[in-house]
């Protein structure tokens, strides 16, 4: 049985200190603990559909900040890894910086210029580069809030427009927020993804319209990435045992934190 580990970033800068965003420093710090371990690249879809390797890793990067394309592109294309960026398709080219409730407190202040978005055509040269390019909406509403009209329409034009700007199928979906229930993933399915990922605190299930991921943040220093990433803990949260390993992670981390790890 392959083993995957499906990654989720966000932005990559050397000076903004937000919680979604990594340093490049630490990013090929990590790209290369997963190499060194055996892992191959795979976009999300192969991942979650025909894992190319006995250990496979899906890089993934939400909201399609523009510094995907500027600075994570040229580390991945050096360990040879391709990755999957999830857009929301309302913002992409506007060239405006994107707001949403969890971003939009660095409006206006000295960082703003990292909430500015990828044009279509750093997505197409992502493309052309082995990436994937997926959905994550057309605006990054929270989809359970969202009338059943709503949620079709965030769903199937965010869709449409990947393809129709790219010229290629579009099929995997992030759900904003991770936020998800039955509904949201059957209007996933119904709209024509084939796979689609999460972020939940335990795993559980093998459907791939519920794919989790493990989310990698800023204050992820090496002890918690190795910690994160590792077979076991990832064993540990598809198992009735993880609550109690959960504090353990928790307890760790601040422990790191409290440490400058």
């Amino acid at each position: 049985m392959s083993e995957v580990l499906v990654l989720a970033y966000h932005a990559v800068s050397e000076r903004w200190p937000a919680d979604l965003c990594v340093t490049p420093d630490r990013l090929a710090s990590q790209l290369g603990l997963l190499t060194a371990r055996g892992y191959r690249g795979a976009t999300f879809r192969q991942a979650v559909v025909d894992p190319p390797a006995d250990k496979t890793v899906a890089v993934t990067f939400d909201d399609g900040f523009r510094s995907v394309a500027t600075l994570a592109f040229p580390i991945l294309r050096r360990h040879g890894i391709p990755a999957t960026v999830f857009v929301p398709t309302d913002h992409m080219g506007t060239g405006a910086p994107m707001a949403w409730p969890g971003i939009g407190q660095w409006l206006g202040g000295p960082h703003e210029s990292e909430l500015l978005p990828m044009t279509w055509s750093d997505l197409a040269m992502l493309a052309d580069a082995g990436w994937e390019v997926g959905s994550h909406t057309c605006s990054h509403p929270h989809l359970t809030r969202l009338d059943d009209a709503g949620l079709r329409e965030e769903l199937q034009r965010s869709r449409e427009a990947c393809e129709r700007q790219l010229s290629r199928r579009c099929v995997t979906l992030a759900y904003p927020y991770g936020d998800h229930d039955g509904r949201v993933v059957a209007a996933a399915g119904a709209a024509g993804y084939e796979a689609a990922c999460t972020l939940p605190e335990e795993f559980s299930g093998d459907d791939p319209l519920r794919t989790p991921r493990v989310g990698i943040y800023h204050g992820d220093g090496d002890v918690m990435f190795r910690l994160k990433a590792s077979p076991w803990t990832c064993r540990a949260r598809r198992s009735a045992a993880w609550p109690a390993a959960s504090r353990a992670v928790r307890q760790a981390r601040r422990r790191v934190a409290r440490h400058g790890g």
